[in-house]
């Protein structure tokens, strides 16, 4: 099954997966859900890397997210980094093959270890979204999954601040309700969810809330539709229909531009059926194609993220 409508995928953890086993071989695999030739099969022109940091790494250092930038630039893709970047994809969309560009993530700033400058070498380095917190507390914020469900500490605020000044744009996926409900007050740039459901269709906490969802589009952020299947449907073999149950409560809340997909590829060891590896996003484009326009599933697909990038990325130093 072929194709033709580019993807951008949000989310990914091809990095710690090769940082944990340096035998794994992104060219073909096996053992990697993302690929090179799986991206080039799914048409993804653009696939974000997270740099997450296990917590089986024990101590999480500066060190271990360098090390994740390293494996990144041994991939072989070029790295957005620009609003010149996105116009030259745009212009060159239809000439283009699957597989050739990525930008990287920061998921969870627990190996910044408190310092600033790290946030800045990062930006100098390639990285141009943070997400705050993994599921849990770090120095900056709570996590969803912290029971006391705070928000930023005194230097998360501080982080917040220099994240705008320099340009480095922010994923609220992973932050607690009340560290969402801060930074939605406080950021002057708008932000994204890399990778996150809608609650009222499937209550698991990673998704967001309608209210949430209704913020994220007033504030002109992008959400991404993950493939996670406990985030799709609380029980059962999940399918792509069931995933559809979540696109149109974001569209319903008027989210139609502001949906993307944040697969998770290689963050997960279930998968939705019809959707196991970037090679199959034709599936998925395929079935949005027969309820939505082809407009709307360009936008779904490319469209809303890459304009999203345009107006919020900086340009490249003269």
């Amino acid at each position: 099954m072929v194709n033709t409508i580019p993807v951008v995928d949000m989310h990914c953890d091809v990095l710690s997966k090769i940082q944990m086993n340096a035998e794994l071989q992104f060219l073909k695999g096996p053992g990697l859900d993302v690929t090179q030739q799986r991206l080039e099969e799914g048409n993804v022109m653009l696939q974000t890397f997270a740099i997450y940091l296990s917590e089986k790494l024990g101590s999480l250092r500066f060190e271990h997210i360098m090390k994740q930038i390293e494996i990144y630039n041994q991939l072989g893709l070029k790295l957005v980094q620009s609003k010149e970047d996105i116009s030259f994809l745009r212009k060159h969309l239809n000439n283009m093959r699957g597989g050739q560009w990525g930008l990287l993530s920061l998921e969870g700033v627990d190996g910044l270890e408190g310092n600033l400058y790290y946030l800045e070498l990062c930006y100098r380095l390639g990285v141009r979204f943070v997400g705050i917190t993994w599921n849990h507390a770090n120095w900056a914020a709570d996590g969803i999954l912290e029971a006391r469900n705070g928000g930023f500490t005194n230097k998360g605020r501080s982080l917040l601040h220099r994240c705008n000044e320099i340009g480095m744009l922010m994923d609220v996926s992973h932050l607690s309700e009340a560290g969402f409900w801060e930074l939605a007050d406080t950021s002057a740039q708008p932000f994204i969810a890399s990778h996150s459901n809608a609650r009222s269709v499937c209550p698991h906490p990673r998704n967001l809330t309608n209210d949430q969802i209704r913020a994220v589009v007033a504030l002109n952020g992008r959400i991404g539709m993950t493939f996670v299947p406990w985030f799709v449907k609380e029980k059962g073999p999940v399918k792509i229909s069931d995933l559809l149950k979540h696109i149109e409560r974001v569209c319903e809340l008027g989210g139609e531009k502001h949906l993307m997909f944040g697969s998770d590829f290689d963050g997960i060891h279930e998968w939705i059926q019809g959707l196991e590896h970037p090679g199959t996003y034709p599936e998925l484009v395929n079935t949005l194609l027969k309820h939505y326009p082809e407009s709307v599933v360009r936008g779904f697909m490319y469209d809303n993220i890459l304009s999203f990038m345009e107006e919020n990325l900086k340009s490249k130093e003269r």
